[in-house]
Order: structure tokens, then sequence, then C-alpha cells
């Protein structure tokens, strides 16, 4: 058998085997199914620069609604018209690596491109899921320091090893002050919209799980504070709802929902209660992914104060219930800013007895704000609200 030097690809098939890890990723990540070029997307996905006067940034751009009630009768238009008020977004771009390398003697040429092909696939999938889990924090406005479960990230010895010391990591926020409910089912609303903005997960109770009921009243109150949906057929509004399993398993026993899923969707062995699929209801469309945050792998409180804060489970004191932020998506709820193929490079070590193969990645996430006539009386930065998503907070 001839032996091969491993480091000995040309460019051409370099290039082959990147666009293979990147097609592995594509196909293995959750948040990338919903990227689009335009704005009518959930994820607006920039792969070019744009020229600002401040050098070559990736720039989202929001158009907010015209707010004026324009010109009666024969009344000059001329001189009073009103500008488009547009929110130009920029994405931080920085770079995340990771690498494999071989226990030693990978000489015969099967095993190398088997050693290659195993490598391409791990490698995938971490890109995959690290992308997953960067965009869900990002969209339930989470920090990098905790998992997506609520677990405090352990921190790296050594510059650069994690994921908070990425570029765009600065840029996650909260949820505005506008754009956070919680299920309250004690409440006589059933979603919690008093006092917005201070969402007091102390008072959250194991009952406090999803429903019909509240989902249809999230959905009225996105459209009230204009929150735009993705058009679909006809032209028609939808909403894309991101659940936790446990939290889409708790809709799914309230009688309610399941009665509007038969109902609305189609009869026989293709309705989604019995293929599993996804259930549209009420311009609705519900996911679940397991990396829409929630406090499973959080610490139980053990002192008053620690409720809701980072790393600890939500509900009163010693209560410890589990928690989970539901994301109601629409068009340009987040943006992503992904510059080419990831790389593929390929060393050798201990004269040549070990392999190695790393890959690289530049991307961002930004989660975009605009200034929202709706709910505020003057434009100050204060005032801004998140552009496309609400987040809803329950028990699961």
């Amino acid at each position: 058998m001839a032996t091969t030097n491993f480091t000995n690809l040309n460019s051409g098939a370099i290039k082959t085997w990147s666009k293979d890890l990147w097609r592995v990723a594509r196909d293995a990540s959750f948040v990338m199914q919903f990227m689009g070029k335009g704005p009518n997307s959930v994820i607006q996905h920039i792969d070019e620069l744009t020229k600002t006067k401040a050098g070559t940034k990736a720039v989202m751009t929001l158009i907010a609604e015209l707010e004026e009630d324009g010109v009666t009768g024969d009344n000059d238009l001329e001189g009073n018209e009103e500008e488009i008020q547009a929110f130009d977004q920029e994405i931080q771009i920085d770079q995340l690596r990771n690498a494999n390398r071989s226990s030693g003697k990978f000489w015969e040429q099967g095993t190398v491109v088997k050693f290659r092909e195993t490598s391409r696939d791990v490698l995938g999938y971490w890109l995959a899921d690290r992308i997953d889990q960067l965009g869900m924090l990002t969209l339930a406005g989470v920090p990098y320091t905790e998992h997506t479960n609520g677990k405090i990230r352990v921190v790296k010895g050594g510059t650069g090893r994690n994921l908070s010391a990425l570029a765009f990591a600065g840029d996650v926020s909260a949820p505005t002050a506008n754009r956070i409910l919680q299920i309250d089912a004690s409440a006589d609303n059933i979603i919690d919209l008093a006092d917005a903005g201070t969402r007091d997960h102390s008072t959250m109770v194991r009952l406090d799980t999803p429903s019909y009921a509240a989902m249809v009243e999230a959905k009225a109150y996105a459209k009230s504070h204009y929150i735009r949906g993705v058009k679909g057929p006809g032209g028609e509004e939808y909403y894309h709802v991101f659940m936790h399993p446990l939290a889409l398993a708790k809709l799914k026993l309230d009688p309610d929902f399941m009665n509007a899923v038969n109902n609305a969707g189609v009869r026989g062995n293709k309705n989604p209660v019995f293929t599993g699929s996804m259930p549209t209801v009420d311009g609705l469309i519900f996911h679940e992914h397991r990396h829409v945050y929630n406090t499973q792998g959080a610490a139980a409180t053990t002192a008053v104060g620690d409720e809701g804060d980072a790393g600890f489970k939500w509900g009163a004191h010693n209560a410890n219930t589990n928690g989970s932020r539901t994301i109601m998506a629409g068009a340009q709820a987040l943006g992503i800013a992904d510059l080419g193929d990831p790389e593929w490079n390929e060393d050798s070590f201990d004269y040549k007895n070990q392999q190695g193969i790393a890959t690289g990645k530049m991307f961002g996430f930004k989660k975009p704000k605009y200034y929202s006539a709706v709910d505020s009386a003057d434009m100050t930065a204060g005032n801004f609200e998140d552009f496309g998503v609400v987040a809803i907070d329950h028990a699961i």
C-alpha cells in the first residue's frame, strides 16, 4: 500500500473538504434553517460587506414604518415630505476555531481518508452546535457566559478560550422593556402584561406553563406592537415560535391547543398529532429545540435574591422552578454575518507521526433594535426596542 503525504492536498481539494464541512454544519444546524437573504426572513443573512464612513462593515438595515399622516387636499406636499427612518445595525465578526489531532501512525491511504471524513463530520457538527447555541442565546438576550440550560460556563485558562471573548459577545442584550412577557396561570390575563420590563421570576410557580391561550395572547401582543411577521402563502404573516422540548410538551398537553391542531390540521395520519411534525396554528409555527434557553442546568437557589439571576433556577426562594424563555420571532428577529466557507487546514506533528485538521469560521450575530413609535414618544437610545422578537418566560 502506497503511503500518503497527509499535508499534500492541493488548493482544489482543500476547497472541496472545506465546502463539505460547511455542508455538514448547515445540514446539522437548527438556526441556519431560518436564514434568508432579504428582510422577509427570521434571520437575515448578511454575506457581503458594505462600505460606510467608518470603513467596510457587515450592516443589516431596518426600515421603520412611516409615522406621519401625510398632506390633505391641495396643501403643499413639497417641503413636508416624511423622512424614511432607517436603522443600520453593524454586526461584529469574529473567528471561532477548533481542531482534531490523530493519535499517530495514520499512513495508509484508507486510514488518512477515514480520519479526514471523521474530522469533517465531528468538526461540522461542533460548528453547527456552537452556531445554534450562540444564535439562541442572542435571541433570548442571555450572555455567552451561560450555557443554554442556564448553567454557568466554566472559564477556561488562556486568552480567547471562552465564547464570551467573541467580538460580538458584548452586543448581546436582554429583552427590551416592551418585548418580554411572563406567563401567569393565576392572573386574569394569562400573559402578564403589567409592569413592562420588570418581569419577576421569583413569582413563577410550576403551573405557569405554556398554553394555547397564552400563545394567542402573545401573538396579539406582537401584532399590536407592530412586530412584523414573515410573509407566507397568500400574503399572510406568520410568527415562528421556538420552544424547548419540555415547553412544547406542556403545550401539547393543553386540550385547547390539541383541539386547535386537530381542527386546523389535515385529517388522517398526516395530522401533526400523528406525524410529530411542527404544527402551525393561528399563524404560529411551532418549533422545538434543545438549545432554547432554560434553567435545567442552573443551580438551586440558596439565598433570597438569587431567583432569576444568572446561573440560578426561577421561582420563589427554595421553590427552584425550572423555567424557559420561548422566543416568538417575526421578520428580521436576528442578523447573522457569514463571510465565506470555513477554513480547512491540515498539519503534521511529531515528525509526521501525528496528523491534525483545523477549521475556523468567520461570522457574527446581532439582535437588531430600532425606535418604536408605538412604544415610546421620543427617539432616545434608552427607548429602542428589539425589532422582531418577543421573549416569553414561563415554567416547564
